[in-house]
């Protein structure tokens, strides 16, 4: 079955199916188009993907020789500015694809699928592309919203647990942000969902990924409310720096850190404690682990205080009032310790 909904960010349509394979009527093939995946996702690219570009696994693929690659088979075709690049994979594979589609004769038509839930749920929507240089991580980039995401929950009966826990995540995060009946669904279908039942994917994926839709239409360049996306973010890319980059999956660090911006709410006087319990447990329910410890506080307190959203000489920190009412704030480092200290072996 074909779910679709249209996004206002360049008219962006989703489309999720169940089925088990990627179908090549489900694409615009009537236009030229160069494909882009890596070694894992080579293999579920449909017959007569022609010409491909297969990058590298991992992070190291996000560079100009890529994009390079990606433009060189472009104009092999030729490509034309009403062609497609198509990319297939995860966040890597989206955000090296997106960013030659966009620079690429000034632009040219782009569909993601995304492989992982991560990619699915995040990393496809939202118009940010990217590439590494140096030690910096997206350092170049452009914002070029996707035609079409294509999303095929199939493609995660493939995934080691722990990424397909680190892409749910960011989708019970998403079911925090608005007042909906996601959160009683996520609650309900936890089975089904930790089983990766597809059809059970194929209507909570799009509903999780229009929540996400919605706040990026609002602010699409990252100028106001889209900061609410960050929820548990400041906290847990804290954490995931501090152990090492690559230790902790992001998604473990996200649900670490949403459990200690519902406590720093109630520390502050501005958080349901019912709301803050309802919340842990609804985490808790799903197998993450609330209770990392933090090695060193002092350093730990260090790497908040330099977090890349830092604005006019202060850190603003993602809380909840209850679900669907989300606001920033700073907190005091007083406040901090009062949180962090039960979790701290320092």
């Amino acid at each position: 079955m074909d779910r679709s909904f249209t996004l206002g960010l360049r008219g962006t349509r989703v489309r999720s199916f169940d089925s088990g394979c990627i179908n090549p009527e489900d694409l615009p093939l009537s236009r030229a188009a160069v494909w882009v995946c890596d070694e894992a996702t080579r293999q579920f690219l449909p017959s007569g993907a022609d010409p491909v570009v297969v990058l590298s696994r991992g992070e190291a693929a996000k560079n100009w020789d890529s994009v390079l690659q990606i433009i060189d088979a472009a104009l092999s075709v030729p490509l034309g500015r009403d062609d497609l690049v198509i990319a297939l994979g995860g966040g890597v594979v989206c955000d090296t694809a997106a960013f030659a589609a966009s620079v690429y004769m000034r632009g040219c038509g782009l569909v993601l699928i995304p492989s992982t839930l991560l990619s699915m749920i995040d990393a496809s929507l939202g118009g940010k592309t990217g590439i590494d240089y140096g030690s910096y991580k997206n350092i170049i980039g452009s914002f070029y919203p996707a035609a079409e995401i294509l999303i095929y929950p199939f493609l995660l009966k493939s995934l080691p647990e722990s990424e397909y826990l680190s892409g749910l995540a960011e989708v019970l995060k998403h079911a925090l942000l608005e007042e909906s009946s996601l959160f009683a669904d996520l609650s309900s279908l936890r089975k089904d969902v930790l089983e990766r039942d597809v059809r059970v994917l194929n209507d909570l994926i799009p509903r999780s990924l229009a929540v996400k839709g919605r706040i990026v239409e609002a602010d699409p360049t990252e100028e106001g409310i889209r900061a609410q996306l960050n929820l548990g973010h400041t906290f847990g890319h804290a954490l995931e720096s501090l152990l090492g980059l690559g230790v902790l999956p992001h998604g473990f660090a996200v649900a670490w850190g949403i459990a200690r911006a519902m406590e720093a709410g109630v520390s502050l006087g501005a958080t349901d404690p019912a709301y803050a319990a309802e919340v842990k447990d609804f985490f808790t329910a799903y197998g993450y682990n609330l209770g990392y410890r933090i090695p060193d506080l002092g350093t730990y307190l260090d790497i908040l205080e330099r977090d890349k959203k830092r604005k006019n000489g202060e850190v603003n920190f993602v809380l909840q009032r209850h679900r669907g009412d989300t606001f920033l704030t700073p907190l005091s480092e007083e406040l901090l310790k009062k949180v962090l200290t039960p979790f701290s072996d320092a």
